[in-house]
C-alpha cells in the first residue's frame, strides 16, 4: 500500500500562554498542502519490521524515526504482523511545515485500513497525539483551527483554491524548544477565525506568526527573504510554525514561478492550492 503524506503550513500563529509543564498554548490554524512524502508499507520479508528511508533529512536512525515510533505505538493497541517500510522524504526537515507527524499519522492510516484493526478518525487522533502535537491534523488532514497545544483541533473554513503558494526553505535551522523560549505569551486582539474570512489581500498586518519577531530577530536571512517575497507580488507573506520555511500566497502560478526563480540557491517549491 502506498500513500503520500503531505505537509502543512500554519495561516497565524499566536502564542497566548505559557503552562506550568513549560507547554505553550497556541491559536493557529493548520492547512494542508500537496507537498508529499511517500510512504510505502508492505508485508515484511524477513519477519522483522523494518523501515528503509531514502530522499532528503536522513540523519534520523530508523528506530527514532516517529514512523517506526507510530508502529511500535499501534503494535500496543492491536495485533500487528511484521512489516516493510519505505519512506522517500521530499518534504524538507526543520521546516515548520510537519513533515514527521505527517509521515507518522499516515502510517496510523496506513495500518489501520491494511488489517482492518477498526479505529475511527477520533480514535486514530487520540493515538497521534502521544506521537507530537500537530500529529492528529494529519489525521482529519483538512483545515483545521487548533488551540490547546496545537491538539485542540475544529473545522477551519479556510479556502485558498485558485491561489498558488511560493514555499522557500534556506538552510537554516530553528530549534522548536530555543523558539518557544525566546517568545513571549500574548493573547491576540482579533480571532484568527475572523482573519481568515477576509480576502487574502487584507491578511498582512493581521494575521501574524509570533515566532517572527525572535526567530528574524535570530536569523536575519528568513526576514529577507519573506520582505523579498512580499515585493514579489505575493498576496500575503509568512513564516510557517517555527520555521524556517517562509511562504507567500499568489493569485496565479505565473507570478509564483517568477518569484521562485529568484531563490535558486535555495530550496523552493511551487505548488496550486
Amino acid at each position: 500500500m502506498i500513500t503520500f503524506p503531505n505537509a502543512k503550513i500554519n495561516l497565524g500563529l499566536n502564542i497566548v500562554g505559557k503552562r506550568p509543564n513549560g507547554y505553550h498554548d497556541i491559536e493557529t490554524v493548520f492547512y494542508p498542502i500537496q507537498l508529499c512524502d511517500v510512504l510505502e508499507i508492505v508485508p515484511s520479508t524477513s519477519g522483522d519490521t523494518t523501515l528503509h528511508q531514502l530522499g532528503k533529512g536522513l540523519d534520523c536512525p530508523p528506530e527514532k524515526n516517529l514512523v517506526m515510533k507510530a508502529y511500535r505505538l499501534l503494535c500496543d493497541k492491536a495485533e500487528l504482523p511484521c512489516v516493510d517500510i519505505y519512506l522517500y522524504k521530499n518534504i524538507p526537515d526543520g521546516a515548520g511545515m510537519g513533515g514527521g507527524s505527517a509521515d507518522a499519522s499516515f502510517t496510523l492510516k496506513m495500518l489501520n485500513e491494511m488489517f482492518s484493526l477498526g479505529f475511527d478518525s477520533d480514535t486514530l487522533a487520540t493515538i497521534a497525539s502521544s506521537l507530537g502535537a500537530d500529529c492528529p491534523f494529519f489525521i482529519y488532514n483538512t483545515p483545521m483551527y487548533a488551540t490547546g497545544i496545537g491538539d485542540v483541533l475544529s473545522p477551519a473554513s479556510a479556502n485558498l483554491k485558485g491561489k498558488f503558494l511560493l514555499g522557500v526553505k534556506p538552510p537554516v535551522s530553528v530549534p522548536t524548544a530555543e523558539a518557544y523560549r525566546n517568545v513571549v505569551p500574548t493573547k491576540s486582539e482579533t480571532d484568527i477565525r475572523d482573519i481568515i474570512q477576509l480576502p487574502v489581500t487584507e491578511w498582512n498586518g493581521l494575521l501574524k506568526n509570533d515566532f517572527e519577531q525572535s526567530v528574524f530577530s535570530a536569523f536575519p536571512l528568513l526576514a529577507d527573504i519573506k520582505r523579498e517575497i512580499q515585493e514579489s507580488g505575493a498576496l500575503y507573506a509568512s513564516m510557517s510554525g517555527s520555521g524556517s520555511t517562509i511562504f507567500g500566497i499568489f493569485d496565479n502560478a505565473i507570478l509564483a514561478e517568477n518569484a521562485k526563480d529568484m531563490f535558486k540557491k535555495y530550496r523552493n517549491f511551487v505548488i496550486p492550492l
